[in-house]
């Protein structure tokens, strides 16, 4: 049986880590090379760093804080923001980044997702997908959630797949902050339509939360980033909670 996954997220802007509800009033959560250290020695199974702004304001992920972070951590880390190019994700794995996680650009040019699939190998593509629950449909969101599409989320997840990502990151935009749980049908929809692992984003407020994910949603790993940020939640007593529900993880 494979081990489930914690994933810390950190949402980077302006050099500091950041954490909003459903994707709007960001407010500081500290340094990110800190938190990453920290999180590497508290348990975390990976470690995702989100430059969240940098598609919005077009320019490339801030190379010098991927150095940094690769050189404090000893965990699987994974890079996004602003990633549009296979010269794009060479410099980062040359960086230290073990993945590259393509949102905004991968759907705009679904091609890219081959080109860096045949290039790296699908092992470290993850497509990240920001989707809203519009009028009982799950519709993708692009640049950070601010440009809604017509395009569906499970539609998008299983081309993506075909195409040769080898993880989808799935943001609930309507959970995302709130604290109330993950969208756990849509995770089990997702998990059941693809034959790639999903990590599960968005909503994260106790553990009873990531039970869930895991049980009811199929997720492979969860991601969060508030609860661990500001000390709601510890990774090993989350890691220990699970393994009481017969959840394999990794202590």
């Amino acid at each position: 049986m494979l081990t489930k996954r914690i994933i810390p997220c950190l949402d980077i802007k302006n050099g500091r880590t950041v954490k909003g509800v459903n994707f709007i009033d960001l407010r500081d959560a500290g340094d990110p090379v800190e938190l990453a250290k920290q999180y590497a020695k508290l348990g975390a199974d990976e470690l995702v760093f989100l430059d969240i702004s940098a598609t919005l304001e077009g320019r490339k992920t801030m190379y010098d804080m991927v150095l940094k972070v690769a050189e404090q951590v000893d965990i699987p880390f994974t890079v996004g923001g602003g990633i549009s190019s296979v010269e794009d994700v060479d410099d980062l794995l040359h960086c230290g980044a073990d993945k590259v996680s393509i949102n905004s650009s991968a759907f705009k040019r679904p091609e890219l997702i081959n080109e860096l699939s045949k290039k790296f190998g699908s092992q470290c593509i993850i497509v990240a997908i920001d989707a809203k629950q519009v009028n009982g449909e799950w519709l993708v969101h692009l640049a950070g959630g601010t440009i809604p599409t017509k395009r569906n989320l499970f539609d998008w997840a299983k081309e993506a797949e075909q195409r040769g990502a080898g993880e989808l990151l799935f943001t609930s935009m309507n959970n995302d902050g709130t604290k109330s749980g993950f969208a756990n049908r849509a995770l089990a929809k997702l998990s059941k339509e693809v034959n790639i692992p999903v990590i599960a984003s968005g909503g994260a407020g106790n553990t009873q939360h990531f039970i869930d994910a895991f049980i009811y949603g199929k997720a492979d790993a969860t991601l969060a980033a508030s609860v661990f940020h500001f000390g709601e939640i510890e990774i090993l007593d989350l890691k220990r909670e699970l393994e009481k529900q017969n959840i394999n993880v990794r202590l």
